[in-house]
């Protein structure tokens, strides 16, 4: 899996016909701008569409199939900011293009459920849905919107303008008004055809294989018009919201002027996973670093310098002083960029040609020749 990086803005026509035209995210929540050349391009509101934009524009579809990506940085939706959302926003994510095979979105699930727990969110709740193929979700919508059709008056106004160009969008409402209307509503899983259903179940028994544990959401329809067939999300228990979500995208190639390839990939906002973090009591830690190296003195000031040069070369987190403070003011610094050892270097160290490595937590001290300090420094901490 290798890293994918797209522009921070495309043409706006990308948006509007990879992510749906009749979305809140296109019709809502872009940032769009006119160009020197006349030309209108949008603030990217999410990575999927850019990275098929990509996948075309570079004949990735001619490599070896399937091709894996996994991506990093900054969107942007103007949306009210709430706790975890920003109109400036970071996603993680990762995606996989060439398989049709439910052991893609399987992989996928799994790399997503390791990352949250690796993360600290181990407790998120996997829910899985299908929306089926073309033909499964226009029986969906079909019979979806017969049923809005009865209690239309009662809807809220969005759902009445979903009802209408999008009825399997009404059921990710979150009014209570509405969600008590949708709970006796047809389920986009109750129309699928013997592919799609055999595609979703051996899902589920791929999952049970991996020993992931998840619920099945007949209501779960994701807020993007590309996804097909499998969609998932990963709720926070505590606060309800969802900290990753994702599905399969068979159609979004060759909606975007590619040929027909199929697809499955996940995000998840790092804002939010870093509040969900917070709340439980987990603040993320910051890079910790593995030796502090100070000194007293021009001659300990160079070799100190030296010093920290060598062990980054060797691969060790090592910081040096460089605003030649005093030994007590390296020493809080050092522990305040969390250093697990520290070693001041001054002219007494030099002239017994020792040095006295201090472990931070504990205070623990050793003495060490200064010859043979960095080769027993690198032994000691990648140990």
């Amino acid at each position: 899996m290798g890293e994918i990086r797209t522009p921070m803005f495309e043409h706006t026509e990308l948006f509007v016909r990879g992510v749906g035209e009749g979305t809140d995210v296109v019709q809502k929540e872009m940032y769009t701008f006119t160009d020197k050349g006349g030309r209108s391009m949008t603030l990217r509101p999410e990575m999927t569409a850019g990275v098929a934009r990509a996948f075309i524009e570079h004949n990735l579809g001619q490599q070896t199939l399937p091709q894996r990506f996994y991506y990093i940085g900054p969107n942007f939706r103007y949306e009210k900011p709430a706790g975890g959302r920003q109109r400036q926003f970071h996603q993680f994510g990762a995606e996989l293009y060439g398989s049709a095979e439910p052991a893609a979105d399987a992989e996928m699930i799994s790399l997503a459920y390791e990352f949250l727990k690796g993360a600290g969110l181990g407790n998120a709740t996997l829910s899985i849905n299908s929306l089926g193929g073309p033909e499964c979700r226009a029986k969906a919508n079909a019979a979806l919107l017969e049923f809005l059709k009865n209690s239309y008056d009662q809807l809220c106004p969005v759902c009445q303008e979903r009802s209408a160009k999008n009825p399997m969008r009404a059921l990710d409402c979150k009014e209570k008004s509405c969600q008590a209307i949708l709970a006796d509503a047809p389920s986009p899983i109750d129309f699928l055809g013997e592919e799609c259903k055999k595609h979703f179940d051996d899902l589920k028994t791929i999952l049970d294989a991996m020993k992931i544990p998840y619920t099945i959401d007949p209501k779960l329809v994701r807020g993007l018009d590309y996804y097909t067939r499998t969609v998932f999300e990963f709720i926070d228990p505590g606060s309800g919201l969802a900290v990753c979500g994702g599905g399969r995208y068979d159609g979004l190639i060759e909606e975007v002027g590619g040929s027909s390839t199929p697809a499955v990939g996940f995000a998840m906002g790092l804002e939010r996973i870093i509040q969900m973090l917070e709340q439980e009591g987990q603040p993320p830690q910051a890079n910790e670093t593995d030796i502090f190296v100070g000194s007293m003195g021009p001659e300990g000031y160079i070799k100190s310098q030296a010093l920290a040069n060598s062990l980054r070369k060797a691969g060790i987190r090592a910081i040096s002083d460089l605003a030649k403070r005093g030994v007590k003011a390296q020493i809080r610094y050092a522990d305040k960029i969390g250093a697990r050892f520290s070693v001041i270097i001054g002219d007494s160290e030099i002239q017994s040609n020792q040095a006295s490595i201090k472990e931070m937590k504990t205070g623990a001290k050793e003495d060490v020749g200064l010859d043979s300090l960095g080769e027993y420094l690198i032994g000691k901490i990648k140990a």
